[in-house]
């Protein structure tokens, strides 16, 4: 037995026994349901498809599948637990693409707070198991971002501007900053023709465009998902812009990090001065943290960041992710997070709490161990 299959072994059984049943979804998966999960994965994908031209994929994440595998069962809305550890497949350059994952998804629990911390607590736990890992641990609020963003009552599309250029990672000057922000490419000619035009005309639009040209989707969008950006940017190109003063308390916001007890009252004290409604949302945040301590886990040894977002779009809320303090240059062990309306867009008639975790067991040391041996 390899040291990977080892470690495999270790971790899978850790999270069976501790409640969650396994579950294995088939390798090869429909494309199109990883498309919107953000341009990181997107482009990372290892594509293929059949005789009838129905595009698929080599599983890249487990999250979506296990996803679908909950909504076809029938049990759709209520609680639900698994488990998986297996192969998945995402291009690296210079190295190998295949991996093993392991990790758990929780579907249904209306105590949202309460599963957050028993997700983060047990991966930790799990990637710990039989490895003596010594693991860093930060943590994040995509859900608190997107209710500082609805507050402080920016434009639609705005919004969407701002949290999508957060979660890859540029700047509040870069997102803002529209030259930035485009392809270099000149699109006023077609952004004139969208002004005004309705999301049911711009798409009737741009997929003429695209039949006209042969195109039947770019990277991986439909002509749908094309024309609603498009009409972002002819509503963005023609409307006003995010204040000085908006702007600065994003900033503010993104520059709040360190012990998480201190940042949440950072977090008040500003939204207080700027006359925000955050109260609920950081009612959320000091209760997960309460049921993390419950948990036996010193709250202390975590590390909030306001900015810290996780490069996979469909992270709506709690974000985390834990690094070996033995290797702190090297990628994450443990990440996971909240995505309560990642369900609905995959086919439920309305959003179901979820959350998960997955563990990287090639990036475990005694796997890394195994490898150099």
């Amino acid at each position: 037995m390899t040291s990977v299959q080892n470690s495999s072994g270790v971790v899978a059984t850790h999270l069976i026994r501790a409640g969650y049943a396994r579950c294995e979804p088939p390798i090869l998966q429909p494309a199109s349901i990883f498309f919107d999960s953000g341009e990181d994965l997107r482009g990372q994908l290892y594509l293929t498809s059949d005789l009838s031209g129905a595009e698929y994929c080599l599983r890249p994440e487990y999250t979506i599948p296990v996803s679908k595998h909950y909504l076809a069962s029938g049990a759709a809305g209520e609680t639900a637990a698994f488990s998986y550890c297996g192969p998945v497949f995402r291009y690296a350059a210079g190295q190998s693409c295949e991996f093993t994952q392991a990790g758990v998804e929780s579907f249904g629990r209306a105590d949202r707070e309460a599963a957050d911390a028993e997700i983060l607590t047990l991966a930790l736990d799990a990637a710990s198991a039989g490895h003596g890992l010594d693991l860093s641990v930060r943590i994040g609020d995509a859900g608190l971002f997107s209710r500082l963003l609805a507050a402080l009552d920016l434009a639609p599309q705005w919004r969407r501007r701002i949290a999508r250029g957060h979660s890859q990672g540029k700047s509040v000057e870069a997102i803002l900053n529209a030259s930035q922000n485009g392809s270099g490419h000149d699109h006023s000619g077609v952004l004139g023709m969208l002004e005004g035009a309705d999301k049911q005309g711009a798409r009737a639009f741009v997929e003429d465009l695209l039949s006209i040209a042969g195109i039947v989707a770019v990277g991986g969008r439909t002509a749908g998902e094309i024309a609603d950006r498009f009409l972002e940017q002819a509503a963005l190109k023609r409307g006003v812009g995010v204040s000085d003063e908006k702007v600065a308390i994003i900033e503010a916001f993104f520059a709040i990090e360190g012990n998480p007890d201190a940042a949440s009252v950072r977090m008040r004290r500003l939204a207080q001065e700027a006359s925000l409604d955050l109260d609920a949302s950081l009612d959320a945040f000091d209760t997960r943290l309460g049921f993390i301590a419950a948990l036996g886990f010193d709250v202390a040894a975590l590390s909030f960041e306001a900015s810290f977002t996780r490069n996979l779009d469909y992270y709506t809320g709690f974000v985390f992710e834990a690094l070996d303090r033995a290797r702190p240059d090297e990628k994450p062990i443990v990440a996971g997070g909240r995505y309560d309306q990642l369900l609905q867009t995959l086919g439920a008639d309305r959003a179901i709490p979820a959350v998960g975790a997955s563990i990287w067991v090639d990036r475990l040391p005694l796997a890394l161990e195994g490898d150099a041996a």
